[in-house]
């Protein structure tokens, strides 16, 4: 089964000087371990100098592993409609939807692989799988 982490997952680590979930390539007993492109992007746009190498090898770890996990159209379609659905229900303003939209993304490519996703993110995961089903869990370490 395929799982992937969330980027809070890995900034959380990265933050505590904890490198485990940046090298693992398994959670077990969950799955085969994926890294999502939108989480990759993520992690360069807010990456330090001192960083991007970790980063680097990560892309290609995944790269050559062939378990990079890449929205499609239907994916950004999908998430746009998640955005307008929890903005019309939570009355967000156009800020609050801009935040949302690579979990949106995450979401809606994770729903389409049967993908689990692991996050220390739980209340926007939760608003956003109100309107998208997929398979996620608060993963504390």
């Amino acid at each position: 089964m395929p799982v992937l982490l969330d980027s809070s997952v890995y900034i959380a680590a990265t933050r505590r000087g904890d490198r485990t979930p940046v090298s693992t390539r398994s959670l077990q007993p969950f799955g085969v371990l994926w890294l999502s492109a939108v989480v990759l992007e993520e992690l360069y746009a807010g990456s330090l100098p001192s960083s991007v190498r970790e980063i680097e090898k990560l892309e290609q770890d995944f790269t050559r592993l062939k378990r990079v996990l890449v929205p499609t159209q239907a994916d950004w379609t999908s998430a746009g409609r998640i955005l307008a659905r929890v903005a019309g229900k939570y009355d967000y303003e156009e800020i609050g939807r801009s935040r949302l939209v690579n979990d949106a993304l995450i979401a809606s490519s994770a729903a389409r692989t049967g993908t689990l996703v692991f996050t220390l993110n739980a209340g926007d995961f939760a608003r956003i799988a109100e309107f998208r089903p997929f398979r996620w869990q608060v993963l504390e370490f």
